[in-house]
């Protein structure tokens, strides 16, 4: 049976980032005629499901297929390369970013991934519909940094995004962040635990070095230019925080 959460109207909600670059190629404004409807996640936009209710993945992905959320994919290369390693899983990407959007479009036509949906928007919008404890795996790489003291508050390790991404992990489920900013490292170690994750670091490997199916993307590519260097942090979706390693960026 469907859930359904009570009628409201759309909440006013911040959104600092941006929506739209530089003009789109003709082949980018094609796949996003051609193909972003067939791939948008359905239920989130607020005119079509006033009432919020809940997503159904089982009818989006297939019966007991595992689900998994990627939070800002940029350019959607890692996106792409999770779909085609592992094709038993469903994958969900929200960017509100539309020239992003038409990079992963492009992207997907080009390596012929099915098990993919795209929300070209706020992930709040889609943390409304998504069903208590229905994502297996959620990955956030390199979110803006918000490098301004006064703009923390609007980086994506704040309550605000947290406790719903808490709610919509299943027990267990990983949550994995790759960020260059060593500050955004600070945060993120202080508050995800705050919210029912455990930190995996026994050491500083683990953090240091990238996962084993990794992918590393533009964004890193370009830390690595400047002379930034990568964290790897994985928690797991499970109960009380576990801080099982010292951290010295």
């Amino acid at each position: 049976m469907t859930e359904r959460r009570s009628a409201k109207a759309a909440p006013w909600r911040n959104f600092y980032g941006r929506r739209r670059g530089k003009g789109l190629r003709d082949s980018q404004k094609t796949y996003l005629r051609e193909d972003l409807a067939q791939l948008a996640t359905p239920s989130v936009d607020w005119d079509e499901n006033p009432e919020r209710a809940s997503l159904d993945l089982a009818a989006l992905f297939g019966e007991s297929r595992p689900v998994w959320l990627e939070i800002g994919f940029g350019g959607g290369e890692h996106m792409v390369h999770q779909a085609a390693l592992n094709r038993d899983v469903g994958l969900i990407g929200c960017e509100p970013y539309i020239n992003g959007v038409a990079m992963l479009l492009g992207k997907i036509r080009a390596a012929g991934v099915t098990n993919l949906s795209v929300h070209p928007g706020d992930v709040r919008d889609l943390f409304d519909v998504l069903p208590d404890a229905s994502i297996a795996r959620a990955f956030l790489l390199y979110p803006d940094p918000w490098p301004k003291k006064r703009h923390h508050r609007r980086r994506f390790v704040t309550p605000e995004h947290l406790e719903p991404l808490a709610r919509v992990l299943a027990p267990g489920a990983i949550f994995r962040v790759a960020t260059d900013i060593p500050d955004y490292v600070r945060q993120t170690i202080e508050q995800v635990p705050r919210h029912g994750f455990t930190w995996l670091a026994e050491g500083p490997e683990d953090w240091r070095r990238p996962w084993d199916d990794w992918l590393s993307t533009r964004y890193e590519q370009k830390a690595l230019r400047e002379g930034r260097e990568p964290h790897y942090l994985t928690f797991r979706r499970d109960g009380p925080p576990r801080m099982s390693a010292a951290i010295v960026l």
